[in-house]
């Protein structure tokens, strides 16, 4: 019954892409058990996969968590076809590993259409190991863009050799980051302190992140190099309180919100996180974290309600989404003059959070 319903709904959905049916309004429905039968059988190609995923991803849109729950679910589900591919080819994985996502994968707080942000530890430090994983991140790569998730322009992917390293050589890498001290050294410490295990051996990550912290402990000045590296916020609002917005192109009109708004919070929330040694990696639950543990801390609940709304104001962006930027530009224009002005007070905020980080680095924090 599992495999007719599947078989079932792989003709439909076919016949319905050969005449372009394509429309949210035209998606396949499934019986609740169809669909449950559905998702716990195994997919067995990359593009079974997507077609699920093409199919009910909407279903999650307005939810954050579940929305992000979903991405991993579809991700695991590649991470073992990938697997499985492999495994016929050059047998079991040889050593324990972790399979881990970042940026806002691993901060639950992909959009609609998200990117890869990805990377692999193994255990083993041998050449068999590294010829393994090698394999597999490519693989891994390989298969999340056949889903529908993009290749990662700054190329965080497991396909990348900077980012599928054995526990050995990552623990090397780390250290000569924070030895380096260089921008890009920082920026790729703070891409890799997002990480989440997703599949397998989820310690490798935390003692990983160890490493950064016990360095930190030891010299308390690189967390200024921290702060340096996310200085730079692009102007929003202007001295008469007018929104920036883009000036023409495709997104005339429009403000882009990861640039002016979200990484403006993730950035700063991200850097106290790392000083206070949270190894949790939601925008959410650091703030919560944080707040717990000192009283100055209090002050982030208050820009935890603002990322709240900026989670809010990008599910508006949704409907019309095709590509991966149309999920971060939010045209001004269509916003009521409430919502105007809920948005300007966040774009100000996410600076005056900025300084706020900067003063606890300065004098510290006191209760």
């Amino acid at each position: 019954m599992v495999a007719m319903a599947i078989q079932k709904y792989l003709k439909l959905r076919t016949r319905m892409l050969a005449h372009n049916q394509n429309a949210w309004s035209s998606k396949l429905i499934l019986t609740k058990c169809e669909e449950v039968a559905f998702m716990q059988s195994e997919f067995n190609s990359y593009e079974s996969i997507k077609i699920y995923k093409d199919n009910h991803i909407h279903q999650y849109e307005l939810d954050p968590e579940k929305l992000n729950e979903f991405h991993d679910q579809m991700m695991r589900s590649a991470s073992k076809l990938a697997l499985f591919h492999l495994e016929k080819e050059v047998g079991n994985p040889p050593c324990n590993y972790t399979w881990f996502v970042t940026g806002s994968g691993g901060r639950n707080e992909q959009g609609l259409i998200s990117d890869q942000d990805h990377g692999l530890v193994y255990e083993e430090h041998s050449e068999i190991a590294h010829n393994y994983f090698e394999k597999l991140g490519k693989e891994l790569s390989k298969g999340l863009h056949e889903i529908g998730y993009p290749y990662c322009e700054g190329k965080v992917m497991s396909s990348n050799p900077l980012w599928c390293k054995s526990l050995t050589d990552w623990k090397k890498q780390l250290i000569n980051w924070m030895d380096n001290k260089s921008w890009e050294s920082i920026r790729y410490l703070q891409i890799f302190y997002d990480s989440r295990s997703l599949v397998g051996a989820s310690d490798l990550i935390i003692k990983l992140k160890n490493v950064i912290l016990n360095y930190l402990n030891e010299h308390k000045k690189l967390i200024q190099r921290f702060m340096d590296n996310i200085q730079h916020i692009k102007n929003s609002v202007g001295p008469l309180g007018q929104i920036y917005v883009e000036p023409f192109g495709q997104y005339e009109g429009c403000i882009d919100l990861k640039k002016t708004a979200f990484l403006p919070y993730v950035n700063a929330i991200r850097l106290l996180a790392i000083k206070e040694g949270v190894v949790e990696t939601s925008s959410l639950e650091r703030i919560d974290c944080l707040s717990t543990m000192n009283t100055c801390y209090r002050e982030l609940i208050h820009y935890k309600h603002n990322f709240e709304k900026l989670l809010k104001y990008r599910t508006l962006l949704y409907s019309n989404a095709q590509a991966y930027d149309d999920v971060h530009y939010l045209n001004v224009k269509q916003l009521t003059k409430q919502e105007k002005r809920e948005v300007k007070d966040i774009l100000k905020d996410g600076k005056k959070l900025h300084q706020f980080v900067q003063r606890i680095i300065d004098k510290g924090c006191f209760q």
